[in-house]
């Protein structure tokens, strides 16, 4: 064969190669598409997460917001509370404001009326079945409950925030609590006291009646045996 007729041959070979190149830069551009797809999925993940992440964290903060350990400040308004470094506020005897009504509905359906008690001294504990502080302060109100009941202490306990009363009684149940709670879901009891002495996002909460059935002190946060005895001793002094 001729040099010549071999010529033609090695052109078309060359239109081949010419021709395969194409195919080459689609399978490049493919890869790429496949790729910018891949990581637009990868930044969606990753928006998706974060959004969990952010919503995860506002459930926490209100959560605790609704029970926390407590404060020392019930809201604006003139209640004579004098605040000590434990924690605990009193009111001089003579500025002590007279309780409101509190009267309803017990967790266990009973009927009950806090002046019925007027002449002994009382203790108003808010609580929840929810909050964690609350089971961490029942113990030493059961304890301390049983040990002033026969020196004129009433212990009652404001239940908030339940939606029904089935977890309240069962958290009595748990912890042994004997004395009654008034059922309070929508926290309007709380509302009735003066402006400034109690503090609905501040659970739990505990208030003492003096024997004359006025605010003597105030603890807006969970107590401990020997703070809540001691809140108590300076009323059961008082004649």
């Amino acid at each position: 064969m001729s040099a010549a007729s071999r010529a033609p041959q090695r052109t078309n070979r060359t239109r081949q190669r010419s021709n395969a190149a194409p195919r080459r830069t689609n399978r490049t551009r493919t890869r790429t598409r496949i790729g910018t797809g891949t990581r637009t999925r990868i930044r969606f993940r990753d928006r998706s997460r974060a959004a969990v992440l952010t919503g995860g964290a506002v459930a926490a903060a209100l959560l605790l917001a609704a029970c926390g350990s407590g404060g020392k400040s019930g809201g604006s308004g003139d209640t004579g509370f004098v605040t000590g470094s434990d924690g605990i506020a009193t009111v001089d005897k003579g500025s002590r404001t007279q309780a409101p009504d509190l009267s309803g509905e017990t967790i266990d359906g009973k009927q009950l009326d806090v002046a019925d008690y007027q002449g002994k001294i009382v203790v108003l504990n808010v609580w929840g079945s929810w909050c964690g502080p609350c089971r961490l302060e029942a113990k030493n109100f059961v304890k301390v409950s049983e040990d002033l009941k026969d020196q004129g202490v009433q212990f009652v306990g404001i239940n908030t925030r339940d939606t029904s009363t089935t977890p309240a009684i069962a958290f009595e149940k748990a912890h042994g609590v004997e004395y009654p709670s008034l059922y309070d879901p929508t926290g309007k009891l709380m509302l009735r006291f003066k402006k400034g002495t109690l503090n609905p996002q501040t659970i739990p909460s505990t208030l003492v009646l003096d024997r004359d059935g006025k605010v003597a002190s105030r603890s807006l946060s969970a107590l401990s045996e020997t703070n809540l005895r001691k809140m108590l001793k300076p009323i059961l002094a008082e004649k």
